[in-house]
C-alpha cells in the first residue's frame, strides 16, 4: 500500500500528483525568524489544513507533495498539516537543483574534492524504506530535475543517485523537465540507460508545451506525462493547457496523463500577494473548478478523468 504522513493507505482516490505544503528557506528562518512573510509553524498548518479541506470538498482525496532537499522539505511541519486534515497527504525524496549540488554532497562524491561514495542514493533509499530524518514518516516517491541549464554534472548525479534508489526499491520517479527545450527527452533516455523502467517515470511539467509532436514521443518512450502546473499563465495559459490535455485524450493517452498545479499552500519564497494578483488561477482548487469543467465541455469523458485523477496515479504509487 502507497506510504502517506499518516501511514499506509489502501485507496488513495483522486489524486492531484504535484503539489508542494510548504516550500521553506531554512536559513533564513534560523538566522531572520521575523521576516515579514512570518512562520509559526501550527498557525501555517492550520492554514495548509483548511486548503486541504477545501480541497477535499471539491473531491480531491491525496495530494504527493513533491517538495524535496533544495525546495525547503520539512516533514514535521508538514506532518502538523496531515494530523488536521483527511486529505492523504504522500511524501517525497530526492534533491532539486537546476546546476550545482549543495556543497555537502559537491565535496563528497565521485569526481568531487575529496572522492569517496556517492551518499546521495544512501540518503534517497533510507528516506523511503527507514523514514526521513527521525520522524519515521517514508517517501514513497522519487524527485529529480533539470531545467534550461540541461543536464548538468550536478543534475546527472542526482538523476544517477535517484535511479539507483529507484532500483532498490522499486519507488516510482517524478521529474521537473524543461519544455521549451524538451528537457523530458534527455531525462528520460537517461534514466532507461540507467536501468529504469520508462513506465515508472513520470515526466513533470510536460504540460507546459503545446508541442504534440515532442509530447507523443515522450509517449511513444513509455512514460507519464505531468500535466501540472495548471494556474501559472504566464508559462502556458488556461487555453493551451486544457487543448492539450484534450487533444492528448482524444488520442488515446488518458491513461498516460496525471494532472496538479505545482501549487503551496505556503512558500516563503514567493510574495504572496503579487502571486495572487499575477496568477489568480494559481491555487489547489482550480483543476476542480475550473479545468474539470473546461475538459469535459472538450469531450474529455468522465471515465478518461478518473483515469487521470485515480487509475493512472493508483498504478504509479502502487
Amino acid at each position: 500500500m502507497p506510504e502517506t504522513l499518516r501511514g499506509p493507505v489502501a485507496d488513495l482516490g483522486a489524486t492531484l500528483m504535484h503539489e508542494h505544503v510548504f516550500g521553506l528557506s531554512p536559513e533564513i528562518l534560523w538566522n531572520w525568524p521575523d521576516i515579514p512573510e512570518g512562520w509559526d509553524p501550527a498557525a501555517r498548518a492550520r492554514e495548509a489544513a483548511a486548503k486541504l479541506d477545501a480541497l477535499k470538498a471539491e473531491g480531491i482525496d491525496t495530494v504527493v507533495d513533491l517538495t524535496v532537499l533544495g525546495l525547503g522539505r520539512h516533514i514535521p511541519s508538514v506532518r502538523l498539516v496531515a494530523e488536521l486534515t483527511s486529505v492523504n497527504i504522500v511524501a517525497a525524496t530526492g534533491l532539486y537543483t537546476y546546476d550545482a549540488l549543495p556543497p555537502y554532497f559537491a565535496n563528497r562524491g565521485p569526481g568531487s574534492l575529496f572522492g569517496g561514495p556517492d551518499r546521495l542514493a544512501e540518503f534517497f533509499v533510507r528516506d523511503l524504506t527507514e523514514g526521513i530524518g527521525r520522524t519515521g514518516v517514508r517517501a514513497a516517491m522519487l524527485k529529480c530535475a533539470s531545467d534550461h541549464l540541461g543536464m548538468t554534472k550536478g543534475c546527472e548525479r542526482v538523476f544517477r543517485a535517484v535511479a539507483e534508489a529507484h532500483l532498490e526499491t522499486g519507488a516510482p520517479i517524478t521529474t521537473h523537465s524543461h519544455s521549451a527545450s524538451k528537457g523530458g527527452l534527455e531525462q528520460q533516455r537517461l534514466l532507461v540507460s540507467l536501468g529504469v523502467d520508462p513506465e515508472r517515470v513520470v515526466i513533470g511539467h510536460a504540460g507546459d508545451s503545446a508541442d504534440l509532436a515532442y509530447l507523443e514521443e515522450l509517449l511513444a518512450g513509455g512514460s507519464y506525462l505531468g500535466m501540472d502546473r495548471f494556474g501559472i499563465d504566464t508559462i502556458a495559459p488556461f487555453e493551451q493547457r486544457v487543448a492539450v490535455v484534450a487533444e492528448l485524450c482524444a488520442r488515446g493517452h488518458a491513461d498516460r496523463l496525471v494532472l496538479g498545479h505545482d501549487s503551496y499552500c505556503f512558500n516563503d519564497r514567493f510574495d504572496a500577494e503579487v502571486v495572487r494578483r499575477r496568477h489568480p488561477d494559481y491555487h489547489l482548487l482550480h483543476i476542480s473548478r475550473d479545468v474539470l469543467p473546461e475538459l469535459r465541455k472538450r469531450g474529455v469523458t468522465d471515465d478518461q478523468i478518473h483515469q487521470m485523477l485515480v487509475g493512472n496515479p493508483r498504478r504509479i504509487l502502487r
